[in-house]
């Protein structure tokens, strides 16, 4: 089975605007030895594309059911938002809930605001699969959603 790469070399950005773009990063405490890495990868990643650090701004909630009402509550100050969490399928369907309702906020908050929030939460079955979604297995799925915020910055700016 083949698994899709994401390419960064294609995703690239050469706006000039990129050192003055606001941006915040909304991650959760829960699994949080995947989401720092998560987050210091979209960081670093926005620093690496020409973000000036002092406008990228780290927040932390407890979870990704969180993440909907801290991005309605920030977004309108910034040019895009990135959120970010990992959910790990357990024995319950509470897996089903979270994702679900993280999912739909994030998308009733893209389809309604002014302002991009990316959606950087991985939704795996196991640890394995989260591991293999930050250490470049199969991605940096970190580096991959500050890539995806900076493009539809720019895609904001132009529409």
């Amino acid at each position: 089975m083949s698994q899709f790469k994401f390419n960064a070399d294609v995703a690239k950005i050469n706006s000039e605007d990129v050192k003055d773009y606001s941006v915040a990063i909304i991650s959760t405490d829960w699994n949080k030895h995947i989401t720092d890495v998560l987050a210091t990868q979209a960081k670093d990643t926005l620093i690496l594309n020409g973000v000036d650090e002092e406008n990228i701004t780290l927040m932390r909630v407890p979870g990704c059911f969180e993440l909907t009402f801290a991005a309605a509550k920030v977004y309108e100050n910034y040019d895009v938002v990135i959120v970010i969490g990992c959910v790990i399928r357990g024995d319950t369907p509470h897996f089903d809930y979270i994702c679900d309702g993280v999912t739909q906020g994030i998308s009733h908050l893209n389809a309604e605001g002014t302002t991009p929030i990316i959606f950087g939460v991985l939704t795996v079955d196991t640890e394995e699969q989260a591991l293999d979604r930050i250490n470049g297995r199969i991605g940096k799925k970190g580096e991959e959603f500050a890539l995806t915020a900076l493009k539809m910055a720019e895609f904001s700016d132009t529409y």
